[in-house]
């Protein structure tokens, strides 16, 4: 069942939103060449608790860690810890916090340094793609048509969408029905209706679409080895069109 959440539920998310949006501000910030993603995931989880919230990945299904931090060839699901950024990486952060019972759930990817060409058309092409994805969220559409709005951008610059992860709502949940693809054919699904909160998050690939999980049953990786973007917004849907929740500056 989708649920509709009320105004007083929407104010809980935005200021959930919020944590979430300054949070990954300080970290886009904090990212250059020597950093540890441990060291990301310790300035999360104060920045989190500083701005009155509960980090929502940290124990959540047996995650260790505040944030995901997923290197290169990491799609999501990275787990922080001593690996030291390197000009030419890219970096996808995924993090979720809790105000009052209430879940935003956001993810950027930024580049350590400098990046080659390909990488940075990448990480332009899959924030494009969540706009393209939010811009659907509108009232009265179909929730395919975020999916085939994400899929026909990254495809138009001959990217790929993985499609073993996906999307989902959210709200007194980190994840609640429906399920978001990042592809498929427009108007199927269920009408979008003022009062759903969504989470889209088009995952990217410069390769094929095909994906596996490292031994640690966390990591997600890009199967032919090439590199990976991950962007995220929770997002309302309202009469006036599409509201960002974790919207950073």
């Amino acid at each position: 069942m989708i649920s509709i959440k009320t105004e007083r539920e929407l104010e809980l998310m935005r200021k959930a939103g919020s944590v979430v949006a300054v949070t990954l501000q300080e970290l886009r910030e904090a990212v250059r060449p020597g950093v540890t993603t441990a060291s990301l995931d310790e300035l999360a989880e104060r920045t989190v608790r500083k701005l009155g919230a509960r980090p929502a990945f940290k124990g959540y299904n047996g995650f260790p860690a505040t944030i995901c931090t997923s290197v290169n060839e990491q799609v999501v699901h990275g787990i922080p810890g001593p690996r030291r950024l390197k000009p030419g990486d890219i970096v996808s952060i995924d993090m979720g916090a809790v105000v009052e019972g209430y879940f935003g759930d956001a993810a950027i990817t930024v580049a350590v340094g400098e990046v080659e060409p390909e990488v940075a058309e990448l990480l332009r092409v899959a924030e494009e793609c969540l706009y393209r994805g939010i811009e659907m969220a509108e009232a009265g559409r179909h929730l395919s048509d975020i999916s085939h709005a994400i899929q026909r951008h990254a495809e138009a610059h001959r990217c790929s969408v993985v499609r073993q992860y996906v999307g989902h709502g959210i709200g007194k949940q980190m994840h609640e029905d429906p399920p978001v693809p990042n592809y498929g054919r427009p108007n199927r699904g269920p009408l979008l209706k003022p009062g759903m909160t969504l989470a889209i998050e088009p995952m990217v690939n410069l390769g094929g679409f095909d994906v596996e999980t490292l031994d640690d049953n966390w990591t997600v990786v890009t199967v032919d080895g090439r590199y990976s973007a991950h962007f995220e917004h929770t997002v309302a849907i309202t009469s006036n069109g599409p509201e960002i929740l974790t919207r950073w500056q």
